[in-house]
């Protein structure tokens, strides 16, 4: 019988310092004078308590290694847990959500999907804007830990190539949580300060930047503003393409410049790729905006640029409605948002160094054809990869694929059309925000869609952000039986 009080005291040790986070947009609604600050005194006093009792009910059985089926435990529970707390706010606050709405809003903040069920952005206290970006700043930091400690030590969809990489704690996996959530930490905030910073240079008034620096650096896309990042066009697109790009990189490339070597960032072939596929998009799109579009040239490269990095990397911001350029750049968008950044980033979505895998087991696979008698095998950064790795990795693309379309047969089973349905299951499962057509694309919200069809992208949200497999585990009776 699996122990889950070590799960159970986590979990109400994060549950409290999330409402005492809720200290921040209290005082800034008291800054600006908004009545809105009451409801964050109350949603913060309700969240601490609840998870103080929940740690303290738990405390007698911390440790600091947990066992496998803990582990998966916790992974998921920390991702369903959390925003039930964190839509608190919705409900009690001026946006007056339903449980629905404030579940669906904090689930797509946590898990920096960005998907919104929002309108009048441009007229809700400040506080609660805030609220949204720091919801999504927390998910990024958190997913970066959880990709880099848990799941390689999960073996799930072939993250236990990374398992060794920059650290080693010898197997434990609390301290070697703490050791990595401290370093991460100072160059998620070094990244998302200078963000600030940048946009703040570029004309971007100071809330409104610090509130596009935390969903820039997560890859969370919530904007301050219904038009999302459509009011800023011009400068503050360069610099919001920069550091989306950053926050797609492995993190821990940056742990090891910081340790004084920058050599494993300029030798990581996933940063290679995904740097490649970037600029070849921006290229194929520029050039197509001023061919068909009789675009300028500096517009349509800036606008290229900004939502394919946009898009690849899940953060979801929308400068214009894409759809608008053309039947061909609307499909080429949908399918961009199913590649995603690298692994050990804020990004989302399969990630490029599957693809990299896939690749290399397909080429490995025809030699055998050509050379039934050679021994050939899958190689990643010039090294051999173990046929663990690559099944693991087969069997991610299976469950994403069947994943993805189990979704979109729900969402038509709940009254979508075939474009909302199949663009919204990959949207939420590839935790990537805005979907295609009228309702979901980039100019339109969630808002509409029916209670059934926000519960399942809900769902698929939080499936798709810790890697298809790590929630389906804890569905099977093995699981429950080792």
């Amino acid at each position: 019988m699996t122990d889950l009080r070590p799960v159970g005291y986590v979990i109400g040790a994060l549950v409290a310092i999330l409402g005492l986070t809720m200290a921040v947009p209290l005082f800034v609604d008291l800054y600006f004078r908004n009545g809105d600050w009451q409801v964050f005194f109350e949603a913060g006093v309700i969240t601490f308590v609840a998870g103080g009792s929940i740690a303290l009910a738990s405390s007698n059985a911390v440790s600091d290694r947990l066992s496998i089926q803990q582990i998966f435990l916790l992974t998921t529970t920390v991702w369903l847990v959390l925003p039930i707390f964190a839509g608190i706010p919705f409900i009690i606050g001026e946006t007056q959500s339903s449980v629905t709405d404030a579940f669906f809003e904090a689930m797509s903040g946590m898990t920096t999907t960005g998907s919104t069920v929002f309108t009048g952005l441009d007229a809700l206290p400040e506080g609660i804007l805030l609220w949204r970006s720091m919801l999504q700043w927390f998910g990024g930091v958190g997913i970066i830990v959880v990709a880099m400690v848990f799941l390689p030590e999960l073996r799930v969809g072939g993250m236990q190539v990374f398992r060794t990489e920059a650290f080693d704690t010898d197997g434990k996996v609390l301290p070697r949580a703490a050791e990595i959530a401290s370093r991460i930490s100072v160059i998620y905030l070094g990244l998302t300060v200078s963000c600030h910073v940048a946009y703040v240079a570029v004309g971007m008034p100071a809330f409104d930047a610090l509130n596009h620096a935390l969903t820039t650096v997560s890859t969370g896309g919530f904007s301050t503003h219904d038009a999302s990042f459509g009011i800023y066009q011009g400068p503050a697109e360069y610099v919001a393409s920069v550091f989306m790009i950053l926050a797609s990189l492995p993190f821990v490339r940056f742990v090891q410049i910081l340790q004084g070597t920058w050599k494993p960032l300029w030798r990581d072939t996933q940063v290679h790729a995904y740097l490649g596929i970037i600029f070849t998009l921006v290229i194929a799109f520029s050039l197509y905006r001023l061919v068909v579009n009789n675009d300028n040239l500096e517009h349509s490269f800036r606008e290229g640029i900004f939502n394919v990095t946009s898009i690849i990397s899940g953060t979801g911001y929308a400068s214009v409605d894409y759809q608008l350029w053309g039947a061909l750049p609307a499909v080429a968008f949908f399918f961009i948002g199913l590649i995603g950044g690298c692994a050990g980033s804020t990004a989302c979505s399969v990630k490029v160094f599957r693809y990299q895998l896939l690749i290399a087991s397909l080429k490995a696979q025809i030699s055998r054809i050509h050379s039934p008698h050679g021994i050939f095998s899958a190689r990643y950064q010039g090294r051999a990869v173990g046929e663990d790795v690559i099944s693991s990795v087969m069997a991610f693309f299976s469950f994403f694929i069947v994943s993805l379309g189990g979704i979109a047969v729900l969402l038509a089973a709940t009254g979508l059309d075939f474009v909302t349905a199949i663009s919204g299951a990959a949207t939420a499962i590839g935790n990537i925000g805005p979907g295609l057509g009228d309702i979901i694309g980039p100019a339109g919200n969630f808002e509409s869609l029916n209670d059934g069809a926000k519960w399942i992208l809900a769902a698929a949200m939080l499936i798709g952000r810790l890697e298809v497999m790590s929630v389906y585990a804890l569905f099977t009776v093995r699981f429950w039986r080792s």
